[in-house]
């Protein structure tokens, strides 16, 4: 910044009214954030496309696992917002992430511990590999 304050009379200019007066200052800040704004709001709106054909051709090209992977995620926001539309206690989700766990489909048996690696089983592959027993 000191190169801009050095070489750069504009600059000055420009801390110095923004330093000197609030109005000019709250006025060039909402410039900064808004017109950036406005800018890439209006670049989004152009380039997105709504053509139905580009979209039929875009998922007939998908790879298996791209469309494996949209099923996936499409079946667990359907479970989500079920359970979301019936209003169950979704809490249990978090308190199992916190503990390590994961959650299954069947509503009696939600909870399941992830299997935890035995540290016995790792050293004795340890042994094997490196030739001692």
């Amino acid at each position: 910044m000191s190169i801009l304050w050095e070489k750069c009379q504009t600059w000055r200019w420009l801390v110095r009214r923004t330093r000197d007066s609030k109005p000019f200052f709250l006025a060039f800040a909402t410039i900064c954030g808004v017109v950036p704004g406005v800018i890439g709001y209006g670049v989004m709106q152009l380039t997105n496309s709504r053509n139905p054909q580009l979209e039929a051709q875009l998922r007939q090209n998908a790879r298996p696992e791209s469309i494996m992977m949209g099923r996936v995620n499409q079946e667990r926001l359907a479970e989500y917002l079920g359970e979301l539309q019936r209003k169950e206690d979704t809490n249990d989700r978090y308190v199992a992430a916190l503990r390590g766990e994961t959650l299954t489909r069947t509503p009696y048996q939600r909870i399941q511990p992830v299997p935890k690696q035995n540290p016995e089983a790792g050293n004795q592959q340890k042994n094997t590999t490196t030739g001692k027993a």
